[in-house]
């Protein structure tokens, strides 16, 4: 009975299934997330530095850490973090863009035994995979699935004890509406209709809560703000419509 509960909604791996012939093209429906790595590998090094984590090679900050990419799509952030040094494993319930991710880092021999794809769900990787990773990663999934806080339980079952969990996702605010919705997708046309509900953003001090209660300590939250003039987001202390989370597991202390 607990294998059959899912936090996947149908509807959405059919709305972003339909980008699988644009996913790679950087002007194309996904110019915004191609547009976000940048700033979210700065927040992953920034958390990662502030529990002491220094990488022994500048050219590849994330080498030696393992990495789950939780609803990867079709791998734009999986291998960017690659490219960064990290063993990053994508997991995602759209088969077709499983198919695209697994084409295309064959593309990219110098980090394609870096990354390993998977199609399933975070509730069926969580049963053999706990505890077997240094950090975890969900970035612009939590806003795309019906329970936040059965996703975000399951993710942190795959993190190592001492791990760091890496959210990022929309604020529940008038400013989220207006700019994520009505300005991105039906004025500007940055992003595909549909592709948001402001009924499933969630503030930043609700995923807080959820990870406090599945032991995790959160030990930053920032915003994120969009430049429409360079095409670049960087981090603010604005939070009311993108923000980032990191959190970190607590270790377990010996009886």
């Amino acid at each position: 009975m607990a294998n059959a509960i899912s936090t996947v909604d149908p509807k959405e791996i059919d709305h972003h299934s339909d980008w699988k012939h644009f996913w790679w093209d950087v002007d194309g429906k996904a110019k915004l997330l191609h547009a976000f790595n940048p700033v979210r590998l700065e927040f992953i090094r920034k958390g990662l530095a502030d529990i002491d984590f220094e990488s022994r090679n500048p050219t590849l900050p994330l080498n030696g850490i393992k990495i789950a990419d939780i609803g990867c799509g079709g791998g734009i952030l999986t291998e960017f973090l690659a490219r960064a040094g990290a063993q990053v494993t994508g997991i995602d319930a759209a088969t077709d863009l499983i198919d695209v991710a697994k084409e295309h880092v064959q593309l990219d021999p110098t980090i394609s035994d870096r990354v390993n794809y998977f199609c399933t769900t975070i509730e069926e990787f969580s049963l053999n995979n706990k505890e077997s990773y240094d950090a975890v990663v969900a970035s612009e999934v939590v806003e795309h699935v019906t329970d936040p806080e059965l996703f975000l339980k399951e993710s942190v079952k795959i993190l190592k004890p001492g791990g760091s969990i890496f959210v990022t996702t929309i604020n529940k605010t008038l400013a989220s509406w207006l700019g994520a919705i009505i300005i991105a997708e039906y004025i500007w046309k940055k992003i595909p209709c549909g592709t948001h509900h402001w009924s499933k953003f969630i503030a930043p001090d609700e995923i807080e809560r959820i990870l406090e209660k599945y032991d995790c300590k959160t030990n930053l939250i920032e915003g994120i703000v969009f430049n429409p003039l360079s095409y670049t987001l960087s981090l603010s202390s604005y939070k009311g419509i993108n923000y980032a989370v990191h959190a970190v597991k607590k270790k377990k202390i010996d009886a």
